[in-house]
């Protein structure tokens, strides 16, 4: 075992002492020693209940004959982060979670993993870290939130962002904008719909990483406390049977997790986090994997915020196992993959039920023929560009916008709530990449409001910083090169004309080559003074189409 070397020999007496002094008994110091990674804190709705989630997993763990040893690890809010500059720091967490469990995980060297996150760039951290150490580990989410409901229908969050632009618009009454604040977060859990933290849970069981129920299990039922109990004494099976996190998560299972995001819908913060993930089991993604997997496979369940229905539904229509049962018929899914179920997903897929086909629909009957992500390039973004196109509305698909610039999400924002943007406006946004920002913000505020006034149906937003998962509407995000890097995004002025064309994948400045070439030959970086954590990441992170990961 790896924890041998903490504590079998003579001249590990003062180690064994040490753990003694934790309270370990000689009979716990001989079993397996198994890290598990908390990310409970009082920050963050999905995390408030993470202790209890732990305790069922530490309680598995004793069950299969394991130690259980805990640690923490940081996670921030990014609803709570967004529209100030705290949202700065989000994405920089993602690459400090990875760093600090690998850290912990060889000083103590724990023979397996049981990781526990459930938000935004929590889960995407404890993923790299996991496929990094390459121990026999298990992933078990904290599970979604509970939609609210108010006045006979279901709000979430998304909802509550909105409801600010209709309030702006004169469509709401601060009464009403204050009883949907009050009702559309009722329970502990990750927000109520395919937002960026459900996404990744979903995906981390398409990936084979989490228990089937891992991705859709709402967080206050007592059967998510059973899946930790159960990830806790399956997590001990993997380590006799010496399964380890690359075993599962091939080439293969990235595809089939890639197929499962376009029949979900899911963020397009999936385009940032999945290549990031894969980069640390040696597997190398592209844009254009995510771009052809949307071509193969239709957008099968319609979650908010693109459409009504909420994590709980997809769950009790069939969950993700559900999902790929459904793709398992189009053959895009490679079922012969490995799982941490010590079965294969063809195995898993066998116990898989659909009860609603509205929720999760049939491949012959999808709400739209590609899947919920397209990747879209051209003078704009020569790179690569992300959209959420399952969240466009039709009307929005193919448009010529004149652009309307702004250097920061705050401009940008106290615009468009002051009512100065028009219908067939593009507003644009930049120096908000992973190198500009830095940190590549999540701009959930200026979108919303956009939604909320009504605009989506006439403006877009374009930017080479991201969205949340909470995001709709024409909203083309990871614009790349980005604007610090001198990509075309700098170079575009006040009323240019801009062509979005998704179904054709093109995002286009319509101004002469001759006037591009000016222009880039007259820019200049703005000077910035940055220290801290930012100024380090500024330094050392890649573009969006590389997934905003550290360089090497």
């Amino acid at each position: 075992m790896r924890s041998d070397k903490t504590k079998k020999s003579v001249e590990k007496a003062p180690h064994r002492s040490l753990m003694k002094a934790l309270g370990l008994t000689d009979e716990e110091i001989a079993r397996p020693f198994v890290g598990i990674v908390n990310s409970a804190n009082e920050l963050i709705p999905g995390h408030m209940h993470l202790n209890q989630v732990v305790s069922a997993v530490k309680a598995g763990v004793r069950l299969a004959g394991g130690t259980p040893m805990e640690f923490s690890v940081i996670g921030m809010c990014d609803g709570i982060a967004m529209n100030h500059e705290g949202m700065k720091y989000s994405l920089p967490t993602r690459e400090i979670i990875a760093d600090s469990i690998e850290l912990i995980a060889m000083g103590h060297a724990f023979d397996a993993m049981v990781f526990v996150p459930n938000c935004d760039k929590i889960v995407p951290g404890m993923l790299m870290a996991c496929l990094r150490l390459n121990i026999p580990s298990i992933v078990v989410s904290g599970g979604p939130m509970l939609a609210g409901r108010l006045d006979g229908r279901t709000v979430d969050l998304i909802s509550v962002f909105e409801g600010v632009g209709e309030l702006k618009a004169g469509k709401i009454t601060e009464q009403d904008l204050k009883e949907l604040e009050d009702a559309a977060c009722p329970s502990c859990g990750s927000c109520s719909g395919m937002f960026t933290a459900n996404s990744m849970n979903c995906l981390t069981e398409a990936l084979g990483l989490g228990l089937p129920g891992n991705g859709t299990i709402p967080a206050p039922l007592s059967i998510r406390l059973r899946l930790a109990k159960h990830a806790g004494m399956k997590v001990m099976e993997l380590l006799e049977k010496d399964i380890r996190p690359r075993d599962i998560a091939t080439k293969e299972s990235f595809m089939n997790a890639i197929a499962v995001d376009m029949a979900l819908g899911c963020s397009t913060n999936t385009v940032l986090h999945v290549p990031a993930i894969a980069y640390e089991a040696g597997i190398e993604l592209e844009l254009d994997d995510f771009d052809r997997m949307s071509r193969k496979v239709p957008h099968l369940c319609n979650m908010s915020p693109a459409g009504p229905y909420h994590i709980e539904d997809l769950y009790y229509a069939g969950g993700v196992m559900g999902v790929m049962k459904r793709l398992s018929g189009l053959g895009v899914l490679d079922t012969s993959v490995m799982t941490v179920t010590g079965s294969r997903l063809e195995k898993n897929l066998e116990q898989a039920r659909i009860t609603n086909s509205e929720v999760i629909r049939p491949t012959t009957s999808p709400y739209h023929e590609e899947g919920g992500i397209a990747i879209l390039r051209g003078s704009l973004a020569p790179d690569g560009a992300v959209v959420k196109q399952s969240g466009v509305l039709p009307e929005m698909m193919k448009v010529k916008a004149r652009a309307r610039v702004f250097d920061s999400e705050e401009d940008a924002t106290e615009a468009i709530m002051s009512g100065k943007i028009e219908k067939g406006d593009a507003v644009v946004i930049r120096y908000e990449g992973p190198k500009g920002g830095p940190g590549m913000r999540e701009m959930l505020t200026p979108t919303s409001a956009i939604a909320g006034m009504g605009l989506d149906t006439d403006v877009a937003l374009i930017t080479d910083g991201r969205f949340s998962g909470g995001t709709r509407g024409a909203a083309v995000g990871h614009c790349s090169p980005e604007a610090a890097e001198g990509g075309p995004i700098a170079l575009v002025k006040e009323g240019d004309v801009i062509e979005i064309d998704i179904p054709g994948r093109r995002i286009d400045l319509l101004v002469s080559d001759e006037e591009i070439q000016k222009r880039s030959e007259n820019w200049r970086q703005p000077e910035r003074t940055l220290t801290g954590v930012l100024k380090r990441y500024a330094s050392m992170s890649l573009s969006a189409d590389k997934g905003a990961r550290y360089r090497d």
